[in-house]
């Protein structure tokens, strides 16, 4: 048996104020070599365990291992590390986002952002990811 609830009041979940966010971002740099890769829609990607598979008109967009896309044989492009931000932000959060490419963009770092539930991650290029980390801590106020 399926319950349905209709009209049904929804909590926002995670931070909204944006000087709360930025004083507690906790940028943290995951290990892990990413790429982006692009496949048809009707490409089985689940045994590729992607990051992120984003459908569009024209195809799939995947985020996966660099070591599983070269072993795969997968076109891929922009190896990357993903900074994942710690605060929960809500997903109604407003400028959070405007922030921290701001912050990169002064650095003349790309950032690519992908918004989950609990957290904002952004993937920059590999070779520039320890100083995208510093800047992030900047932003925060943790480099000290």
């Amino acid at each position: 048996m399926v319950i349905v609830q209709i009209n049904k009041v929804v909590k926002v979940s995670g931070e909204t104020d944006l000087t709360v966010l930025l004083q507690k971002l906790d940028p943290k740099l995951r290990p892990e070599t990413y790429v982006f890769a692009r496949v048809d829609n009707n490409f089985d990607a689940s045994p590729l365990n992607p990051l992120l598979r984003f459908r569009e008109v024209e195809g799939q967009t995947l985020i996966l291992s660099r070591n599983v896309a070269a072993a795969e044989g997968i076109e891929h492009e922009f190896p990357c590390r993903q900074v994942t931000l710690n605060i929960h932000s809500s997903l109604e959060a407003v400028g959070l986002m405007a922030a921290v490419a701001g912050a990169l963009q002064d650095a003349g770092i790309p950032a690519n952002v992908v918004a989950g539930f609990y957290h904002d991650h952004i993937f920059v290029p590999a070779d520039r990811a320890e100083q995208a980390h510093k800047c992030l801590l900047a932003l925060s106020g943790q480099d000290s």
